[in-house]
């Protein structure tokens, strides 16, 4: 019998439980029962929100208004959490991942596996990671991604979208977790491209913020598309320097060109991208994040400056000039209008190649 717990409840770990609790109590391989470990947190009433979320059967910070199915549990102690769990799915901030990973070496099941959710990568000394590529190292355990042309608050409105789960050599295990999140109205499918899938799932986010930035300055859909068009560009280049085995089709998935089309159209990070732009920069990001987010964090602007570490360590800043751009904005060296004025500084034969 397999046993699921989401590490995670903000507003994607909650759909997600949704979309995992629907399937669990219909399919006899799985235990009805769907954990959500909860950083508890005290809401305004006074009361706790995992007791909350356990009394309404909702996630009345993250995620209010939708019932998310009798059978899931919230539990704010992590070690109970994941005691019996052998199917992990990973849904928290990357910036926390590492911190999450160390309190469970030794403690989780020694048959478990992992899928993570997680759109982001760290970056050290010795070199970038991507968040399943941690997972696996810390704890030990096979992990696939799941990414994909998702805004949450559409999903738990069980409007019709997609996902890719991207595995490295498990098949079995990639169409467990088809299983385990395919619904109706959200349609997963599966490739054999982690690096390719998860890629995809952290630089959009990068591309998001300057399609944000193209909106808060009032400018036009042509304007629009072709950052996208550079950024998609850049995403493909930049994976493949890093990984070479990503494979081009992997764009073609939910994970890669929709995912890019949809954050750029909507989202968190076009949405606080253009309310910095509107005030030309004079407010920061982090307090943008603080006043709209209401506790979610923007991963795009973390992750162009952990990308930015990346091609400075590397010599490779001059190849992609959008991801330079976006990370000199956010950081407040260059005014949001720089986000159309990068073209005119790329040399001729990096042009060429975009």
């Amino acid at each position: 019998m397999n046993n699921v717990t989401i590490v995670g409840s903000g507003n994607w770990g909650s759909v997600a439980a949704k979309l995992i609790a629907s399937n669990t109590i219909n399919l006899r391989s799985f235990n009805d029962e769907v954990r959500m470990w909860v950083y508890e947190e005290t809401l305004p009433s006074g009361e706790k929100l995992s007791d909350v979320i356990n009394q309404t059967n909702e996630n009345v910070k993250y995620l209010p208004g939708v019932k998310l199915g009798k059978n899931v549990v919230a539990d704010p102690d992590l070690m109970n959490a994941v005691k019996n769990a052998n199917l992990l799915v990973f849904v928290t901030p990357h910036q926390f991942m590492e911190g999450v990973c160390k309190r469970l070496v030794g403690k989780i099941r020694k048959d478990a596996e992992g899928i993570s959710l997680v759109k982001g990568m760290e970056v050290k000394r010795e070199g970038p990671s991507l968040i399943s590529t941690l997972i696996s190292n810390q704890l030990g355990i096979n992990c696939s991604v799941l990414m994909g042309a998702n805004i949450a608050d559409e999903i738990a409105k069980e409007e019709f979208s997609e996902a890719t789960v991207g595995y490295r050599r498990d098949k079995a295990a990639a169409e467990r977790w088809v299983q385990l999140f395919n619904t109706p109205y959200f349609s997963v499918t599966s490739v054999q491209d982690v690096e390719g899938v998860e890629m995809c799932g952290t630089l959009k986010n990068i591309v998001a913020v300057a399609a944000g930035l193209i909106d808060g300055l009032k400018m036009g859909n042509n304007t629009k598309a072709a950052i996208m068009r550079i950024g998609l560009k850049e995403m493909l280049a930049f994976s493949k320097l890093l990984f070479p085995s990503v494979k081009d089709s992997t764009l073609f998935e939910s994970c890669g060109v929709a995912d890019l089309i949809t954050t750029c159209l909507g989202g968190r990070n076009r949405k606080v991208a253009e309310a910095f732009a509107l005030n030309g920069g004079k407010r920061s990001f982090d307090e943008l994040e603080e006043q709209m987010l209401k506790g979610q964090k923007l991963q795009g602007v973390l992750t162009a400056k952990e990308v930015h570490e990346v091609m400075v360590t590397r010599g490779w800043v001059d190849m992609f000039p959008l991801f330079k751009a976006v990370y000199e904005i956010s950081s407040g060296f260059l005014p949001p209008t720089a986000i159309v004025e990068f073209n005119n500084n790329i040399p001729h034969h990096i042009k060429n190649k975009l």
